[in-house]
């Protein structure tokens, strides 16, 4: 059954907002927006002001406050524009920040878990998770905290104005608040299950467009079709769960919205027609009261965003506990790989690799034969260091082999599988990976040791791009580009997992001399599916049902007559066909 990733609690969501908060300079925004929210507070203020000159009869001074008010209007609009801008800087180089924790996160996954998690939920955390708390820290973060000031100052000023006034603003403020509550304690929970279902989608649509050759073959069509529809139910459920909140706190809050204003002027007109306030302070607590409209719907607009970037926030974050905490480790004192009493599973309780003890030398050829299931491949992972054991240890010089992967330090195992990626960016990029203090000659140096002569031929050379929007590389010239990077990253020790097995036969011969280049001076484990690998390695091992069951050279297992002799014969006499 596939698993789902952790989620950060509370706590852990407002320390890592803390620590964006805090890594960016917030010091210009912050000013920028509450010089714009005083600017906004002058227009009220001065047509208060033209309205008790004009009852005076006192029109001289109009012209100079209009202009006033002129000048209050541009001012915001300026200051406005620039707080805006800072607080999107801001808001973009906290998420580039975010989105570089993410991805160090998801690397340092071990192997079992993201196999047992399945893609659907990485994908989700790392395009629609991403994606709301982008969202979240450009637009309505700065948007809540601009509205949140102006909402402060525009009752401080009213207060200012006349205290009664002053409580007529306040008048919603229960309702306001007891909606607010209501809302806040179930949003949460809600938002993370529709991240949730999210996920579950992604992963049902992907299975199905991954193994649509299988679901052809078997037939699977329509039952897959009922799995996506019931992912979708589930989603239109939770949807509809976040819908129904909102349904409760929009309307609630608009009526909060409306009561000051009708306080303000049934309180005010009282007040005006008794003699106990000025109309032009009547008529500034009403331009006032009518201005908390715009940030208080702004606020509502923005609130629902906060809720949902913070559960994203919380599935990013989350990441983090299922990844491997970083070490320190030593150096190793040789280059002697030995692997000690090794079990491990990708589910709990069913092992796939049994106790299994094997000490390779430096220099030495190894080869790891079986029949397909045995273990071979994992066992390999482990070797280089891509998982950890159950129980058991990997080491290489008595140092854990994954605690030196995770070091990010010079790489000393290595492993070579028939799957040749081509980052999308130039050849340098592609080659910097392995070696990024490398410089040109290092890099033509190991193009030419594998003989890739076509990078010659490149329009840029070095810099040419690669990938989907470049230079396609067909899947020679990928494996060629994979073999340089092994010589530029230079491990002592090579893990090869049927690191031809997906080329035409012509294209694979090519493809083994450019790796003989590649594995001269190192220590070598072979995965082999074909035997003639086996019979030209110093050793080979034989792994049945998760263990070693035969571990010598190649004559002399065909001598004892076991597993490894039958699979020899059963070999040959295919060749022979």
């Amino acid at each position: 059954m596939t698993e789902r990733l952790p989620v950060a609690t509370p706590r852990q969501v407002r320390r890592a907002t803390r620590l964006m908060l805090t890594r960016g300079d917030l010091s210009w925004a912050v000013l920028l927006n509450v010089l714009a929210v005083v600017a906004s507070l002058v227009a009220p203020w001065l047509l208060g002001r033209i309205v008790d000159a004009v009852e005076r009869g006192d029109v001289a001074i109009v012209d100079r406050l209009a202009l006033g008010v002129v000048a209050a209007a541009v001012a915001q609009l300026v200051l406005t524009r620039y707080a805006r801008y800072t607080a999107h800087r801001f808001g973009e180089r906290a998420l580039a920040g975010l989105r570089e924790r993410f991805v160090d996160r998801v690397l340092a996954l071990p192997t079992a878990v993201v196999e047992r998690t399945g893609t659907g939920d990485l994908l989700t955390r790392s395009t629609a998770d991403v994606a709301t708390v982008g969202t979240t820290l450009r637009t309505a973060v700065p948007e809540v905290f601009t509205a949140g000031l102006q909402v402060a100052f525009i009752v401080v000023v009213v207060f200012l104005l006349h205290p009664v006034l002053g409580l007529c603003t306040l008048v919603g403020l229960p309702a306001l608040w007891l909606v607010t509550r209501w809302y806040l304690r179930r949003a949460r929970p809600a938002y993370l299950a529709e991240g949730e279902v999210n996920s579950a989608v992604a992963e049902s649509m992907a299975g199905t467009a991954e193994g649509a050759r299988t679901v052809e073959v078997f037939g699977l069509g329509a039952r897959r079709v009922r799995e996506v529809d019931d992912a979708v139910d589930d989603v239109y459920r939770s949807r509809t769960r976040t819908l129904f909140l909102r349904t409760v706190l929009f309307p609630i809050t608009d009526l909060a919205h409306a009561l000051p204003t009708f306080a303000v002027l049934l309180v005010g007109g009282f007040g005006y027609l008794r003699g106990h306030l000025g109309l032009g302070a009547v008529v500034a607590a009403g331009l006032y009261v009518w201005q908390l409209v715009d940030p208080l719907n702004r606020i509502l607009l923005w609130v629902e965003q906060l809720q949902s970037g913070g559960a994203a926030l919380a599935r990013l974050e989350g990441v983090a506990e299922a990844a491997t905490p970083p070490v320190t480790p030593p150096s190793p004192h040789d280059d002697r790989l030995r692997v000690s009493a090794v079990s491990y599973a990708y589910v709990p309780g069913r092992d796939v690799l049994r106790d299994v003890s094997l000490e390779v030398r430096p220099g030495e050829r190894l080869a790891v034969v079986g029949p397909s299931g045995a273990g071979k491949s994992t066992l390999g992972k482990l070797l280089a260091g891509l998982d950890v054991p159950r129980e058991g240890e990997v080491t290489v010089g008595g140092v854990a082999v994954a605690d030196l992967l995770a070091d990010g330090a010079e790489r000393h195992v290595l492993l070579v599988t028939q799957e040749h990626h081509v980052f999308t960016g130039t050849l340098r990029d592609n080659l910097a990976m392995a070696a990024p203090d490398a410089d040109d000659t290092r890099m033509w140096d190991a193009l030419a040791a594998v003989e890739a002569r076509w990078a010659r031929e490149l329009p840029d050379g070095l810099d040419t791009s690669l990938g989907a929007d470049g230079t396609r590389l067909d899947a020679a010239r990928a494996q060629q580009l994979a073999l340089a990077r092994v010589l530029l990253a230079d491990p002592h020790t090579l893990v090869l997992d049927e690191a031809t097995a997906m080329l035409d036969p012509a294209t694979a011969r090519n493809a083994e001399r450019s790796m003989a280049a590649v594995l001269r001076g190192r220590t070598v484990i072979a995965i082999a599916h074909r035997l003639h690998t086996a019979h030209d390695a110093d050793r080979v091992a034989v792994m049945e049902d998760g263990r070693i069951t035969e571990l010598g050279a190649h004559d002399e297992l065909v001598a004892a007559g076991g597993t490894y002799a039958a699979l020899w014969r059963s070999w040959q006499g295919a060749e022979a066909r």
